[in-house]
């Protein structure tokens, strides 16, 4: 069906002693078939020749089909996951292994743990032969983090261990006695491996007043 158009009416014909107007289609007006004509020769020099009607429809619907798949394949989400694809694993995705050194005023605990938190070394200077106070001095943790250190060579981790954090609590002396301990030679295989050092020192905030101080 041809849908409704404006009618533009021309002057009377000059033939005829009536009044009646010649009435044409505005779709028909000169100005309306050279920007058609226009836009079909242009359309016909982009997409090719053929049917003028039946080339410009395809062209658009080609045009139109060629932009949604770009849409789609431009697409910011990954579904990759979703069709099976095995996706790259990044290597600072894997969590490390953990070494943990707790060194307050009376003692100093090193434990070494697997990635997924389960220990499978935890020393205190009670376990190298000091006693009492002897176990909060400098001497003391140094000899603990050397006798650690063995033990994970000794135990096979120097080839399993890729990536290891360093975690420090406590501001006693076993704290810088760990750090020197990892700077000797029998730390060479787990000095390189750092990629982190954390501080999970505990700050008091607020909450109730605390006991009194020992005095010594």
């Amino acid at each position: 069906m041809r849908p409704l158009t404006r009618l533009v009416a021309l002057r009377p014909l000059a033939s005829s002693g009536t009044s009646s107007f010649n009435l044409r289609w505005l779709s028909q007006t000169a100005a309306r078939r050279e920007a058609r004509s226009s836009t079909e020769s242009m359309l016909q020099s982009i997409y090719g020749g053929g049917a003028p009607a039946a080339q410009t429809q395809d062209a658009l619907g080609n045009l139109s089909k060629s932009m949604v798949f770009d849409s789609f394949n431009k697409r910011s989400v990954d579904t990759g996951v979703l069709m099976g694809k095995p996706q790259p694993v990044k290597e600072d995705s894997f969590e490390p292994y953990h070494l943990h050194v707790f060194a307050h005023k009376h003692n100093t605990h090193v434990t070494f743990t697997l990635p997924n938190k389960n220990a499978v070394l935890s020393l205190s200077c009670g376990n190298v032969g000091f006693k009492k106070c002897r176990r909060g001095t400098f001497d003391a943790a140094y000899s603990l983090a050397k006798y650690a250190l063995e033990r994970l060579v000794y135990m096979g981790y120097t080839t399993k261990i890729n990536r290891v954090e360093l975690s420090l609590r406590g501001f006693g002396q076993g704290r810088d006695a760990t750090i020197k301990a990892l700077m000797s030679p029998e730390g060479a295989f787990l000095r390189d491996k750092i990629v982190r050092v954390t501080d999970a020192t505990r700050v008091k905030y607020a909450g109730t007043r605390s006991p009194t101080k020992r005095r010594l």
